[in-house]
């Protein structure tokens, strides 16, 4: 570990920790001996999700539970996660076992993702959780500030079905046409079918849900506007 703990928390995160051994924790990996992050990951998930839901709720005050859903996780899941962690430097300060040493643990995006989460459960123990969330908004904010309009995060089949229902209209089919290729590399082939608009469409894509959502996207661009 190249940074101490607190080093860290007060440069990088602007906290100052009451209690050093929280953080020291947070920032310590499974593979490495003494108290290491797993339970404060589990409790920093709780967190962060309760912060970033709070905002989103009033940040978007017409968005359905499913827009909310989609956009939360936008900002919280593995890959959002660990690109903030590593825009903060983490992997400087985390600790790690010579093995995730050795195969570099510390650029690994579930380590990093999982990593800030604990930080989270920490700030959390050691400020209550106005304190977390002051680090938490000012770490998203950027990323929050940059989310769609909730609509847009709607997949394809999604979209299909809410276009279809508002007019009282039967939901599409899908059905499976074929699949071509080997065991490991396989293409789908998928019939949207929507018989009250007498409209099919072909989708192929490398999973059954793909290939649906192709489908499903070339009857949406088919449609008037």
């Amino acid at each position: 570990m190249n940074e101490s703990p607190v080093r860290w928390v007060r440069e990088r995160l602007g906290y100052e920790p009451r209690d050093p051994g929280l953080f020291g924790a947070a920032l310590t990996h499974r593979s490495a001996p003494g108290p290491n992050n797993e339970r404060l990951e589990f409790l920093g998930d709780a967190v962060l999700n309760l912060v970033i839901a709070r905002h989103l709720y009033r940040m978007f005050p017409d968005a359905s539970e499913g827009d909310l859903s989609r956009l939360r996780a936008r900002v919280v899941s593995g890959e959002p996660l660990a690109e903030v962690a590593a825009g903060l430097g983490l992997g400087d300060a985390l600790q790690l076992g010579s093995g995730e040493l050795k195969t570099g643990g510390f650029r690994r995006q579930s380590i990093l993702a999982d990593a800030l989460e604990a930080v989270c459960g920490a700030l959390f123990l050691d400020g209550g959780l106005a304190a977390a969330e002051r680090v938490i908004e000012r770490l998203f904010e950027a990323r929050i500030a940059a989310l769609p309009a909730p609509a847009a995060l709607k997949d394809a089949k999604t979209r299909l079905q809410e276009h279809l229902q508002s007019r009282g209209l039967s939901l599409p089919r899908y059905s499976v046409d074929g699949i071509e290729g080997e065991a490991h590399a396989q293409t789908f082939r998928v019939i949207c079918d929507v018989p009250d608009l007498g409209r099919r469409a072909e989708g192929r894509g490398s999973t059954r849900r793909r290939a649906e959502q192709a489908a499903a996207e070339r009857i949406l661009l088919e449609l008037p506007p």
